[in-house]
């Protein structure tokens, strides 16, 4: 068969683009789960290991991935991305899974994470344009369902492979390599967005009065952009923070917490992130077209916040506060900032931008994250649960605050009808013609 002869739209469509974040999450936890491994191998330091973390597709990787691949986006299409993102990324798991040394290491988690960060961005911009208004929701949860699986099956692979040490991690990065193929070959008979080829032929046909200049240019040129780059960054930001940390260092947490086992310690977040599953699935996908968006979305970030304060407050309760922990933190994340933000972020931008925008977002989050990825083994070592876990607490309080407060009325309206509220007038529609003599 001829690679992009067939055709891959629907549901099918869907699901090939939602696998950007099952790769993102699984690269992620990848890396979380071999770093005891390669710290051990090269002899390298806390920092070393916080370098490793803040350059991956965790953090900066993603981050600089991010910020080219949303522009390149709204500029050359939806579907440009997914032809070469995913052969990057194929050679960035493959480098990792046959690293010598740190050199080759940290190369090839750059490379895995300028990939990744490519890639998610245009993935929740296709989902959003290509779904139904009523069930946008649903649809934009098919990325968060994926984004949750990754680090299931990546931690049961990893308990599962744990008595082969550093192999067992090596084994599960040849997975993403198998993976992302598949996946990339699937991709090969996606049609592009008809929104943007809408858009993209009004405009060289220089039919639209509103449009402006397309990606980061036009993006900044307008005050509505900009409220909604500050709240979809906010909540971003202060959740993504916790998240960050929590998806690459929880082996770490929960080794200080007192549970020293790798294969306890991975066990736990299988059943984080299988809550994660059921929640996204029978709670984010059910209702989220359906019922009070912000009301679901303040319960989502609550639970987080209780999960973590238990977490903090009753560490010598052993086991059973872990596992209380697990359930609260896996349910939050399945109905909580990150599936709403991916949704609102692809209804609160026009299509000249709405890649751009989510690039530029993307960026910003995912540096703050490393940031704090260069600092914290070294900070959970010097300092401790409880310290570390009030920062965290505060900034998941933050998150909550602020999406309670400014959440969107978009649910069910279609896209256009969203530009034309926000705009005052759909930003890809033509300008009328122009009125000539007899």
């Amino acid at each position: 068969m001829k690679i992009g002869a067939r055709s891959t739209t629907g549901w099918r469509a869907t699901i090939a683009v939602a696998m950007s974040n099952y790769i993102e999450a699984g690269s992620i936890i990848a890396i979380a789960t071999s770093l005891g491994f390669w710290q051990a191998e090269f002899g390298i330091s806390n920092f070393a290991v916080g370098l490793l973390a803040a350059l991956s597709a965790n953090a900066f990787g993603a981050a600089i991935g991010a910020a080219l691949g949303g522009p390149l986006c709204d500029r050359f299409g939806r579907k440009a991305i997914y032809t070469y993102d995913l052969l990057v990324y194929m050679a960035g798991v493959l480098l990792a899974a046959f690293a010598m040394n740190f050199t080759m290491l940290l190369a090839a988690f750059v490379i895995t994470g300028i990939a990744v960060g490519a890639g998610v961005p245009a993935s929740w911009t296709y989902i959003a344009e290509q779904a139904p208004s009523n069930e946008r929701a649903k649809h934009v949860g098919t990325a968060q369902l994926a984004w949750s699986v990754g680090p299931f099956i990546g931690f049961a692979l990893a308990a599962a492979l744990a008595p082969l040490e550093l192999l067992g991690s090596r084994i599960i990065f040849v997975h993403l390599f198998v993976v992302a193929a598949i996946v990339w070959w699937i991709r090969q008979g996606l049609q592009e967005s008809q929104i943007w080829k809408d858009e993209a032929v009004n405009e060289s046909l220089e039919l639209s009065s509103t449009v402006g200049a397309r990606g980061v240019r036009g993006l900044f040129s307008r005050k509505v952009n900009i409220t909604a780059l500050l709240f979809l960054g906010g909540i971003y930001l202060f959740w993504n923070t916790v998240a960050g940390q929590a998806g690459i260092f929880m082996p770490r947490v929960y080794d200080t917490a007192g549970l020293h086992s790798p294969v306890q310690q991975n066990l736990l977040q299988v059943l984080v992130w299988g809550c994660t599953v059921a929640a996204t699935y029978f709670g984010f996908m059910r209702y989220a077209d359906r019922v009070s968006q912000r009301a679901l979305y303040v319960f989502g970030a609550a639970l987080g916040i209780v999960g973590w304060i238990v977490l903090v407050a009753f560490t010598d309760s052993g086991i059973s506060t872990m596992l209380i922990f697990a359930v609260l933190w896996g349910i939050s994340a399945g109905i909580g900032c990150q599936a709403f933000y991916s949704l609102w972020a692809s209804e609160l931008f026009a299509t000249p931008y709405r890649a751009s925008a989510q690039g530029v977002m993307f960026f910003v989050v995912r540096t703050a994250t490393g940031l704090l990825s260069y600092f914290f083994p070294t900070m959970l070592a010097a300092t401790g649960l409880t310290t570390v876990g009030i920062l965290l607490v505060g900034l998941l309080t933050v998150a909550l605050i602020i999406g309670a407060v400014w959440a969107p009325r978009t649910q069910g309206k279609s896209l256009q009808q969203i530009e034309s509220e926000r705009y005052g007038a759909p930003v890809s529609a033509p300008a009328p013609a122009p009125i000539t003599a007899v």
